[in-house]
């Protein structure tokens, strides 16, 4: 049945792709894991960090994290030097002549696209956040702990009519100080809640909130009371006041959903953030058909000096791609494109080159 649709010049091309491509995932990992030790060497040796955390929550998280960042360069590199190797050797131009078009000599490679593309696909919604979490809890001990975890100055809308307000908190022991809770009823304000400290009870997975008083307002009545502590419920957790970098990476896909849902309503300033970090998982895969495209139409054509001139331009090219991909998110970040729209514009830009190369390419 399979052989309806792949021939087996078809296996042979996809062989080639995917070969090359796990040989350079392979030289990459090898690569950035040795820069990587060389650099992170002295922090591991002066905090002491177990050789099995290393390996298996810092490398765990780093190797994953990194081929997925990359992968947009390992795939132009791969389809690029042994598409060129092909077309140095002769090996295009008699499969050209012998009356396939190009359309359909592009087939075996996005067949083998549609593989990477699913591996990347699945890592990034189910892989990549778990093993982000694994290297960030790494990161936040042995090699850049942070000497100050608070945040400071936290304004949120925990429901429609309920805010808070929190001086500054502290992820280490769980407490916020000078804790502010306002109820409003349209907008008039009807309950305001001050308190000296609010704690996180992780075992009744509740509030504790001390020295507090609590004025009630109807209408010309207003209401003090004073007490010296109450268990209660609010709608946020001490995961909600994180400082440390990188943690929406660390996030699943579901928790950045309801993270998202919850941003709706508290406005605490992070939404572009979550979006882009949402948006990314589910949309840079598809580099793999772009860079695909542009790596056949750039190399199948045979030139002076072997691969050396298509492997150059094709790197130059996916470095060109992943900066792309930076500036996109910068001025999402700081000047107001909507993230669906700047996680979108690489792959459209460089989708449309593709498609101009593939028209200029040797038929």
């Amino acid at each position: 049945m399979l052989n309806r649709y792949i021939k087996l010049i078809d296996w042979y091309i996809i062989k080639k792709y995917l070969g090359t491509f796990i040989f350079t995932c392979a030289i990459f990992t090898v690569v950035i894991v040795i820069f990587d030790v060389s650099e992170k060497l002295d922090d591991f040796l002066k905090r002491n960090a177990p050789l099995s955390k290393i390996i298996f929550e810092y490398y765990a998280g780093f190797i994953p994290f990194y081929l997925n960042f990359l992968t947009p360069l390992i795939n132009f590199i791969a389809v690029i030097f042994f598409t060129a190797k092909m077309a140095d050797q002769t090996e295009i131009v008699p499969i050209l002549s012998g009356g396939v078009s190009f359309k359909r000599f592009l087939w075996p490679y996005f067949v083998s696209s549609f593989l990477i593309f699913i591996v990347s696909f699945v890592g990034n919604l189910y892989i990549i956040p778990h093993t982000n979490k694994l290297m960030i809890g790494f990161e936040n001990v042995y090699i850049k702990p942070s000497t100050n975890n608070t945040k400071s100055e936290t304004h949120m809308q925990i429901d429609k009519n309920t805010f808070v307000y929190i001086r500054n908190f502290d992820n280490i022991q769980k407490v916020g100080y000078d804790f502010v809770l306002e109820k409003f009823d349209g907008d008039k304000m009807v309950e305001k809640l001050m308190a000296d400290r609010i704690s996180w009870d992780s075992l009744k997975r509740k509030w504790s909130i001390q020295n507090y008083s609590i004025r009630k307002v109807n209408g010309l009545n207003e209401q003090l009371i004073k007490e010296t502590q109450k268990d209660t419920t609010l709608d946020m957790r001490p995961v909600d006041f994180e400082v440390h970098d990188n943690i929406y990476t660390a996030m699943s896909t579901s928790e950045l959903n309801t993270r998202i849902e919850k941003e709706k309503t508290r406005g605490t300033g992070v939404m572009q953030l979550l979006q882009l970090e949402l948006y990314k998982r589910y949309v840079y895969p598809l580099s793999a058909f772009v860079l695909t495209l542009m790596g056949v139409s750039l190399s199948s054509r045979k030139v002076r000096g072997g691969v050396g001139l298509p492997l150059g331009v094709g790197i130059f090219l996916s470095f060109t791609y992943i900066l792309f991909i930076q500036f996109s998110t910068m001025f999402s970040l700081k000047g107001g494109l909507p993230p669906i729209i700047a996680v979108f514009i690489p792959n459209i830009v460089f989708g449309l080159l593709g498609i101009y190369l593939m028209i200029k390419a040797p038929k």
